[in-house]
């Protein structure tokens, strides 16, 4: 089993309809290192450059569920390790996936320019 992570188009939980069915609907996550571009409709959004003197962009709604890894699809995924404070290292918590703009955009930009999930920026 492993944890799948889909960020929703929904930027604060007030907007989020009804409680999910399966797993469960976070907030409160801030990117470091880059942005999140939100989607149109159904589409999902995707991780962006990152906007200039914004240096924790909270991320929308997460919708976290686990599934077997089997099933796990890692193309057009940026796998972004989550940790509690900015300190990084010791505060690691786990690994989410984090939609790309295409399958063919290079995940190594993201890795290069640090990007990381937050939970509590200074």
């Amino acid at each position: 089993m492993v944890l799948q992570t889909d960020v929703v188009n929904y930027r604060t939980p007030d907007e989020v309809p009804e409680a999910a069915t399966n797993g469960a609907f976070i907030h409160g996550f801030f990117l470091q290192g880059a942005a999140w571009e939100l989607g149109r409709g159904q589409d999902q959004g995707n991780l962006c450059e990152m906007i200039p003197k914004e240096l924790y962009p909270e991320l929308p709604v997460v919708h976290v569920t686990s599934i077997n890894r089997v099933d796990q699809v890692s193309a057009g995924f940026y796998d972004c390790p989550v940790y509690v404070t900015s300190m990084r290292g010791p505060t690691f918590v786990f690994t989410a996936k984090l939609k790309m703009e295409s399958e063919e955009f290079d995940f190594k930009t993201w890795i290069l320019a640090g990007v990381a999930m937050i939970m509590a920026p200074e």
